[in-house]
């Protein structure tokens, strides 16, 4: 067993035995059986004394619990780290970033608190998955959705917290953005109430998310101050309609106008779904990867040769049928000066969806969490890089024709001159409501020769990037310091305040240490080690 390296063995088994108390001897595992369920099996340490693994982990079923845990822990210097379901494959899964610290388990805190439909909100604990969100709102008969996220299986909670998204309307598909309300138990034991919560007898805690004074929120995004033990979320009406349709263009030199109108329209609300950016020509060997995007001449012979567009951009429609219709045709008239455009839409889908179409449709686009993605993935990941898994590289990169092209030539070639295989999706991006995100998919092997050349390859990989301006915005425990590293304006000023918030509100460093390259005082140094 990894033991912590804050405390004496001695120390270490009487604190476990304290935890019994506080949750019952049958929701504190610290047998080698237990533990492997804590271990991401996607690591880039697989095997190594350096693997960052749990020494034991607690299940608490209440506040109260949770309060006296970290009460407990403070009192020794038990570093504790919170995970919500632990599903966060490709980013790190349920293992600690300090290897040893005690895993903190919120699946038993696994309620749906309220739904409230006509202020299209809800409040849930972190135990609290999409599927059991859906399912509740099902069998309540709501008219409410959520965003979903690929797979489904996680945390509400948590992955708004890791800053992860879905596929539906702006405003709701980055989960951070969706979040209005946030109650964590701080390294003290006591229990903040953000926004209109810190109100005793508040009836608008999941509408006005800022209260009074400084909004809160923030701090628990990504974060090692406290253990969030509830949190409210925006939902959204059932739409009427839905309509998928696409615009393709044929040249090389298409693209950077086709961004710009993009963001306009997705910027004036003329469509309100996830768009996309991709290349048919550059994705002929599998519908979800896309090559390295060569010199105009060579792509527009490509598509001279093809017959494939260069370029084609997605949208998303969701509201009343007339609506968006009327809001396709006006796409449809933006794009109708490129030479040779050509437009596809699918039949609009009507709500509610009858059993039959439910089993056909791509499920989160409708706000239906599932595990479809892993079909997906072994299509893809499997055909082209057979592996033990994967890790995540995601980039911010500017939301424009060029950065695109950019972007992907410089992981493609930096890629390449590492030997490291890569898996670039195609859409080239992800979009967020403001933003575009470089989504690769990077294997990872159980070999200590390969994961080591893999991981020096990523560092590098991510201070090429950091040096033309692309932050990653979510990265797995091994590259956090490498990516914090990166946000190095104003000599590192970020991780300056973070560090000097983290010494005020959690002194012992007991919550979380080393998440996202923030570490507590007494580890600062030598970062963890």
């Amino acid at each position: 067993m990894v033991t912590p390296n804050t405390m004496t063995e001695a120390d270490f088994a009487d604190g476990l035995a304290q935890m019994r108390s506080i949750v019952g001897p049958e929701w504190v595992f610290d047998q080698p059986a237990d533990l492997n369920t804590y271990r991401d099996f996607y690591s880039v340490l697989w095997g190594e004394p350096e693997e960052k693994q749990a020494s034991a982990a607690i299940a608490p079923a209440s506040v109260e619990e949770v309060q006296a845990i970290v009460r407990a822990a403070g009192e020794r210097n038990m570093p504790l780290y919170p995970i919500s379901t632990g599903r966060n494959l490709g980013y790190g899964g349920s293992a600690p970033v300090l290897s040893g610290s005690v895993v903190l388990d919120l699946k038993r805190m696994n309620r749906v608190l309220e739904v409230n439909e006509a202020n299209c909100s809800c409040l849930v604990e972190p135990g609290v998955s999409y599927f059991d969100m859906y399912r509740h709102l099902q069998e309540s008969g709501s008219k409410l959705w959520l965003d979903v996220p690929d797979p489904g299986w996680g945390s509400l909670i948590g992955n708004a917290m890791d800053s992860g998204g879905g596929y539906t309307v702006s405003g709701y598909r980055g989960h951070w953005e969706a979040v209005c309300g946030v109650e964590a138990v701080m390294a003290d034991g006591e229990v903040l109430r953000t926004g209109m919560g810190a109100l005793p007898g508040s009836e608008t805690w999941q509408q006005y998310r800022m209260g009074i004074g400084p909004c809160l929120d923030g701090l628990f995004r990504q974060s090692t101050l406290g253990v969030v033990t509830k949190m409210g979320f925006y939902l959204f009406p059932q739409p009427e309609a839905h309509l998928s349709a696409s615009v393709s263009v044929y040249r090389y030199e298409d693209l950077d106008e086709l961004v710009e109108i993009l963001n306009e329209l997705e910027y004036g609300n003329v469509f309100n779904g996830m768009p996309g950016i991709g290349s048919p020509v550059l994705s002929q060997e599998s519908p979800i990867a896309m090559a390295i995007v060569p010199e105009p001449d060579e792509m527009n012979r490509m598509v001279r040769e093809t017959g494939l567009p260069a370029w084609r951009a997605s949208f998303n429609f969701y509201g009343p049928e007339k609506v968006i219709a009327a809001q396709w045709e006006h796409v449809r008239d933006r794009f109708a000066h490129f030479e040779g455009v050509t437009y596809q839409a699918d039949e609009p889908v009507r709500f509610p969806l009858t059993p039959a179409q439910l089993e056909k449709v791509q499920k989160p686009r409708y706000g239906i969490p599932s595990l479809e993605i892993f079909t997906v993935g072994s299509q893809g990941f499997g055909k082209f890089n057979p592996s033990d898994g994967h890790i995540w590289f995601s980039a911010v990169i500017p939301r424009s024709g060029k950065g695109v092209i950019a972007a992907n030539r410089v992981m493609r070639q930096a890629c390449k001159e590492r030997g490291l295989d890569l898996f670039m999706l195609a859409p080239a991006v992800t979009c967020w409501t403001r933003s575009f995100v470089l989504f690769a998919a990077v294997p990872v092997y159980k070999d200590a020769a390969k994961n080591q050349h893999l991981r020096e390859s990523i560092k590098e990989i991510i201070k090429i990037c950091g040096d033309h301006g692309w932050g990653e915005y979510r990265c797995p425990p091994a590259f956090m310091d490498a990516v914090m590293d990166a946000y190095s304006f104003s000599d590192h000023k970020l991780r300056r305040v973070n560090e000097q918030i983290k010494d005020a509100l959690d002194p012992k460093g007991i919550l979380s240490a080393g998440r996202y390259g923030v570490w507590p005082k007494h580890l600062r140094e030598g970062r963890g080690a």
